[in-house]
């Protein structure tokens, strides 16, 4: 765009524009970085960069407010004006908001509002890349291939209001998903980690961490379907507890629709959820975790909404020492639900106050299952949070504090708010990455718990 080429330039004329009563402006510029291997080979690689802008038209009518969204991707400058034309007819088209809320007022501006967006590029894996590159020759001489991928990127996101706000967060974000195969691929294991700038992931620790489980895997055990102590990694417990969170809306709760849910229109909020001393909680300052500190709506929907863009978010306790807390809220569900105010957050921290790693809670199980990770989570009844899935990539017997062999996997039915009333021993938290929701949540920090009844329902043969 040449008039209006800074994202900060686009906001303030978008919102020049605007002849709506209020208006929202969230430019996100994106750029990512990727590796890709198979084989012990890099295959590709990649670096894209793009732009999307997001105007919400807020119109006074005699029966309410009424907003309208539009978000596209690559706007040039002809295209600025159609675009708030467009929210705005949205606007005047919808009936009254159900989430209206006056647009947040104030006058706090980023210091960074009028800089140039973060970037990334290729050189994140300057480190990395050779480090990569080693591991795969130990792996080519253990007799085993590596497969997988590095991603990264940083979203820069720029909103401006009509209400006066000019607010900015960088956001960085990388994956690292490896799989070790065999070379018959009778054998499987995967690793994943979530990070900033890639400075803090080792292949070659990795590598080791596969080497020993495709090791435990040279002895088959067939198992039953049945209920068994299990040992679930901070994976695992990311996948079942993010779930938790996004089913936690208080809305629902109030209306009878969840597992939160009690009858008459009340919230199980205060029950304890757990005997354990778990705190399950969000902060967008979190150290190696930060997440926008602010609220950044593209849309409305459930409890959020884009009326609330730009309100400060503050650390938030889910449960606290066992008991529930906390249900999410917008400021209209809030209102309307008269609990306090608690935007989602993006990051997820449970803590237990344990100390024992993993492997130290595999020396102290008698018998039992340790999990690598869950994928293809469903949810089978939201009265319960019952969700159903399959375990991947590894489960595996421990005897009298010891790693006996690999067993076939499982199809599981559990609820994870359930789960945390059953768990007995909480590991020590540690930075993770959910399998199965890292392509939306990648900010969580967990501790390992063992279940002593953990229901592996029926036997899965196919993966």
């Amino acid at each position: 765009m040449s008039r209006v080429s800074k994202p900060y330039e686009i906001v303030e004329r978008a919102l020049e524009l605007s002849t709506a009563d209020g208006c929202v402006v969230i430019a996100d510029e994106e750029s990512s970085a990727n590796l890709r291997w198979a084989g012990n080979a890099l295959t590709t690689n990649g670096v894209t960069r793009g732009r999307t802008l997001t105007v919400v038209a807020t119109v006074d009518g005699a029966e309410g407010t009424a907003s309208g969204v539009v978000s596209r991707s690559a706007v040039t400058a002809e295209e600025l004006e159609p675009l708030v034309r467009a929210a705005e007819a949205a606007a005047r088209s919808a009936g009254p908001a159900e989430d209206a809320q006056p647009l947040v007022e104030g006058v706090p501006v980023s210091a960074d509002f009028r800089d140039a967006p973060a970037e990334t590029s290729s050189a994140v894996f300057d480190a990395f890349a050779p480090a990569l590159g080693e591991a795969f020759a130990r792996a080519r001489s253990g007799g085993r291939e590596l497969y997988g991928f590095a991603h990264h990127e940083m979203t820069s996101s720029y909103l401006g209001t009509s209400t006066g706000l000019r607010l900015r967060h960088d956001q960085p974000n990388g994956t690292l998903e490896v799989n070790a195969k065999s070379p018959d691929r009778t054998k499987s294991a995967w690793a994943g980690r979530s990070t900033r700038d890639f400075r803090d992931v080792d292949p070659g620790a990795l590598d080791e961490e596969l080497a020993r489980r495709l090791a435990w895997a040279e002895r088959r055990i067939d198992l039953p379907a049945g209920r068994y102590e299990t040992l679930l990694p901070p994976s695992a417990v990311a996948d079942l507890l993010v779930y938790q969170l996004w089913s936690s809306g208080a809305r629902d709760a109030v209306e009878g629709r969840t597992v939160f849910s009690r009858p008459g229109g009340s919230t199980r909020l205060g029950d304890t959820l757990s005997a354990l001393p778990l705190t399950l909680r969000s902060d967008p300052d979190e150290p190696g975790l930060e997440a926008a500190p602010f609220v950044l709506a593209h849309s409305s929907g459930g409890d959020a909404s884009v009326f609330d863009n730009g309100l400060p978010l503050a650390p938030t306790e889910w449960i606290k020492d066992g008991r529930l807390e906390r249900l999410i809220t917008s400021r209209n569900t809030a209102a309307l639900t008269k609990l306090p105010v608690a935007p989602d957050i993006d990051n997820l921290i449970l803590d237990a106050g344990g100390t024992k790693t993993l492997d130290e809670m595999v020396a102290s199980t008698g018998r039992g299952l340790l999990l690598t990770c869950l994928w293809y989570i469903r949810e089978v009844d939201p009265a319960t949070l019952l969700l159903t899935g399959l375990t991947r990539d590894g489960v595996y017997l421990v005897e009298d504090g010891e790693v006996v062999g690999e067993v076939n996997n499982f199809r599981f039915n559990e609820s994870p708010v359930d789960l945390l009333s059953r768990a007995t021993e909480a590991g020590a938290t540690e930075k993770t990455l959910p399998r199965e929701w890292g392509d939306w949540f990648t900010r969580a920090a967990m501790p390992a718990l063992r279940v002593p009844d953990f229901n592996m329902s029926s036997v899965s043969r196919g993966v």
